[in-house]
């Protein structure tokens, strides 16, 4: 039997919660996306640390049941316990952080699939617990920092309500976009005002 030892410190990460599964009436499994990830054998743990808001924290160990090959994903599948103080938390209350992005999976596929393409999230009306990511509206300051250089004349497709297609065009025409690199599609409410 081969034996590793770990070397240096393990730390803490953040995970994003992409997805849950019930499995049976008493069990939970949960689809973590750990982007700093090192990876896992098959047969090791993870620790799980949950945070209060009033500062109180619970760990529990729980098994890898995801193979390896699924990196930087990690699926735990978790039994609720009547008495525990985490269990009945992931079991019962947890949900995935993006409940609300459309085509979530279908831009996941693709990230993974190119070397172009990255995607940003911003989520401007809930954000799950230990959500390091955007908050707010799309503006000038955001697409400063994650959109690409205007001198790589970059081709921008913008889609949705009016008001947010409207901002973020005004924006990147503010960042010297090429106006006419712009592609919009805008949509409002129908029938008579």
């Amino acid at each position: 039997m081969e034996r590793r030892t770990v070397l240096g410190r393990l730390n803490w990460q953040f995970g994003d919660v992409l997805a849950t599964q019930v499995e049976t009436a008493r069990t939970k499994s949960i689809t973590l996306a750990l982007p700093n990830w090192m990876g896992h054998r098959p047969g090791q743990h993870v620790d799980v640390r949950l945070t209060a808001e009033d500062g109180y924290q619970a760990e529990r160990s729980y098994s890898i049941g995801s193979p390896p090959e699924e990196q930087p994903r990690v699926t735990l599948t978790v039994e609720r316990l009547d008495d525990g103080e985490v269990s009945p938390y992931l079991t019962d209350e947890l949900r995935a952080a993006y409940e609300e992005v459309i085509y979530r999976d279908e831009l996941e596929h693709l990230v993974r699939s190119s070397t172009l393409l990255e995607v940003v999230h911003t989520l401007t009306r809930v954000q799950p617990s230990g959500w390091t990511g955007y908050r707010r509206r799309i503006d000038t300051e955001m697409l400063r920092e994650v959109a690409w250089l205007p001198d790589q004349h970059p081709l921008a497709f913008i889609c949705g309500p009016t008001p947010f297609v409207e901002t973020a065009a005004a924006s990147l025409v503010t960042l010297r976009y090429e106006p006419g690199r712009i592609k919009t599609e805008r949509f409002g409410p129908t029938g008579e005002a």
